[in-house]
């Protein structure tokens, strides 16, 4: 088992800001939409921003060292989190910060495998550890990051059945999909499948599986193929499927998938508050640090 959780969160957030202001959202809510990190937006208890729930469940699941991967001018985690580059204690984590530069001839980030390769550079320690890699604008559950925590095999990632996710199905078909052999290895991952091509991406049991970017690796396994993860070229980013798919192409039968059948709330755009407000609400009235069992799972 691994304590080690990297967060990306470190993206420009451009669906978000793009997305058009709904009226049922406050003029704060949408100022904060426009200018925060997505995973800053306070939506529960007091303010507090979603990031603090995927914490509060990391910490439940057992993860003890916790990496947020933040953008140059990203001080304001630095208020919610710790003031210190490294090893700052909330509530029992210890939260330490990588820092995604930008290259000076881009405007924005150079996406999820860039993110990640350069918090194991400023952390060079986690290549030759295990870790979990996960967004920061989607509240996985307790259980997900438990069980790849705990799996014995060095790299892994969550198999999300579709049917499970409570999004409209325009914003579903927007997922990419996951297949697998029969002793659920990984085969592919598979951007915005056709209607007509979805078919063809079942299971053995009939499901479609989709993944939302939470995997267990091997540091030592993915380090070259962060370093050299090419540049998609639609997108003009890194992108950390990339770099999964081309180690697993040099290394076959080495990533399992572990199926779930959920809903992860996710927070892509503005029209996506209200809900996930509603669900913070619904799930987690309030957060208990000092009562928590740790390790419970």
């Amino acid at each position: 088992m691994h304590t080690n959780l990297i967060i990306l969160a470190g993206g420009a957030s451009s669906r978000m800001k793009n997305s058009e202001s709904l009226n049922n959202l406050s003029d704060e809510e949408i100022a904060q939409a426009n200018n925060r990190s997505k995973g800053l937006i306070a939506l529960g208890h007091r303010g507090r921003p979603l990031l603090d729930y995927l914490l509060y469940n990391a910490k439940k699941a057992g993860y003890q060292n916790i990496y947020l991967v933040i953008g140059e001018e990203a001080e304001l985690f630095k208020t919610f989190y710790g003031e210190k580059p490294r090893d700052n204690d909330f509530h029992g984590l210890t939260i330490s910060y990588a820092v995604q530069y930008v290259p000076k001839n881009r405007a924005k980030p150079f996406g999820t495998a860039d993110a990640l390769f350069q918090a194991v550079e400023q952390y060079p320690e986690l290549n030759s550890q295990f870790y979990t890699v996960c967004n920061s604008d989607n509240l996985y559950s307790v259980e997900a990051l438990s069980s790849l925590r705990k799996i014995d095999i060095p790299n892994a990632l969550i198999s999300y059945d579709r049917d499970s996710l409570y999004f409209p199905p325009e914003r579903i078909a927007r997922f990419a999909v996951a297949t697998f052999d029969n002793e659920n290895y990984l085969l592919d991952i598979i951007e915005k499948p056709s209607v007509h091509e979805i078919e063809k991406y079942k299971d053995r049991h009939g499901k479609v599986r989709v993944s939302m970017n939470v995997f267990k690796i091997n540091g030592k396994d993915i380090y070259e193929y962060l370093k050299n993860c090419p540049i998609h070229p639609e997108r003009d980013e890194k992108e950390l499927p990339t770099a999964i798919l081309n180690f697993l192409k040099d290394n076959p039968k080495t990533v399992l998938g572990l199926p779930r059948s959920e809903h992860v709330p996710d927070l892509t755009a503005k029209e996506d508050i209200i809900q996930v407000k509603d669900y913070l609400k619904k799930y987690y009235s309030s957060i208990q640090w000092d009562t928590m069992n740790e390790h419970k799972l």
